[in-house]
């Protein structure tokens, strides 16, 4: 009998697969995203470097397009997905059932796909993509907000990353409202981009670190006199100096921004010391954790250096360097190490990186360096396309083996 059922159990998979944890539906909208994203922004900038008259621009600042989807829509499915996953489990709240998570899964990718197909220059496609990328946000806040009414225990870190997704929110709803409001200010599709780096993105970055990089390595390195720490005053200090951070910028401040980039370089480098990676480098899905995190201080060290060059001569160096050592090397290295641990530990598979995750890891390492060295000179764009490039080459073969993950069933039986 077992055998028998064994192909209707498989023919059944995929979709039922998808709805068993909320990690599922969501990772595989991020997955599909991570692809989506710079396939687009690829052909952009190969459309500027070779001269394809015929290619199809964007009725917005094609780099506008490029941060906004990225920040608000390659990102955010997998915070998501690990958000409604872990809070239950972080505050003894209520599970999140799957009439909350399967919608936020289909709006987010939806209207991710239907924004990028407006960036072919079809702007109504691009408002209709961002107004279901909001509703399935406001779904995901509130169900979020549900757990935390609900919860038992809450904590810092809870109350941390749902801020951070009530920000990230608004900068979505703010560049909504400047595309549909003819007239308005561009400074709302500005600081809508600013937010999702410095309201958005980093502080749900850095909270999940701060709660989850000592846990697992206490877990794999307490016989190597490994000492936990998480500090409970650096959340609320990297929260100021980052809205100081975004505060200066909107104020047109920029020879000030060293007064806050200077200290949340000091608190990150900080913290990689703290968390002691060099008796974390065994097992490899814990190693890069931590080189990951390292790329949080080496960026902050490269806009500490570009802001006192700048309050010093006025001159503006490095370019968008250090916002892309943050970017791919941060946001982009620390994606692959937290989600492949996600997924092997759900889907019943060994706590180990493997040769596709170990691939996909280290080829991001090049392109972090890549995307860097297009701005120190010569052929700008042709560096760009190089590194977008190198983005699909590294991520493919992981993005393709995670997706067939969350089309399965787990290898161990269990539910989930």
């Amino acid at each position: 009998m077992h055998d028998l059922s064994t192909p209707m159990k498989a023919r059944q998979a995929p979709t039922a697969s998808l709805a068993a944890a909320p990690h599922r539906s969501l990772f595989f909208a991020g997955t599909v995203a991570v692809l989506l994203a710079m396939t687009w922004w690829t052909l952009e900038l190969a459309s500027q470097r070779f001269g394809w008259v015929r290619w199809p621009q964007p009725t917005i600042p094609p780099v506008w397009g490029h941060a906004m989807l990225i920040q608000y829509g390659l990102f955010p499915p997998f915070m998501f997905g690990f958000l409604m996953t872990t809070f239950p489990r972080w505050m003894s709240g209520p599970a999140v059932p799957p009439l909350r998570y399967l919608p936020v899964a289909g709006g987010v990718l939806g209207g991710y796909v239907l924004a990028h197909i407006g960036l072919l220059g079809e702007p109504w496609l691009l408002k209709a993509g961002l107004l279901l990328m909001m509703a399935a946000y406001l779904l995901g806040v509130l169900t979020l907000a549900g757990v935390l009414y609900r919860a038992a225990a809450r904590n810092q870190h809870g109350w941390s990353c749902f801020a951070a997704f009530c920000v990230g929110t608004l900068g979505l709803a703010l560049f909504i409202a400047w595309l549909m409001l003819p007239g308005e200010s561009p400074a709302l599709g500005w600081l809508a981009v600013k937010l999702g780096t410095y309201g958005f993105l980093l502080p749900m970055y850095f909270t999940v670190c701060h709660r989850m990089l000592p846990f697992f390595s206490h877990n794999a390195a307490a016989g190597r006199g490994y000492v936990m720490r998480r500090p409970k005053w650096s959340l609320l200090v990297v929260w100021g100096l980052l809205v100081t951070h975004l505060l200066l910028e909107w104020g047109g401040q920029l020879r000030w921004l060293w007064l806050c980039d200077v200290p949340l370089a000091l608190v990150f480098g900080g913290h990689a010391l703290a968390w002691q990676p060099w008796k974390c480098m065994r097992p490899g899905l814990l190693a890069v954790l931590h080189l990951a995190f390292a790329w949080l201080p080496v960026a902050f060290m490269l806009f500490s250096a570009q802001d006192i060059v700048l309050a010093a001569t006025g001159r503006y160096v490095l370019g968008r360097a250090p916002l892309h050592a943050l970017a791919i090397g941060f946001f982009g290295s620390m994606l692959v190490a937290m989600v492949t641990r996600v997924t092997q530990g759900h889907s019943g598979r060994l706590l180990q990186m493997g040769a596709i995750p170990w691939l996909c890891f280290v080829l991001l390492q090049a392109v972090a360096l890549l995307r860097i060295r297009a701005e120190l000179g010569g052929d700008t764009y042709l560096w760009l396309v190089i590194a977008g490039t190198g983005w699909l080459l590294a991520f493919l073969p992981w993005v393709l083996r995670s997706a067939w993950i969350y089309l399965t069933p787990r290898v161990d039986g269990k539910p989930g």
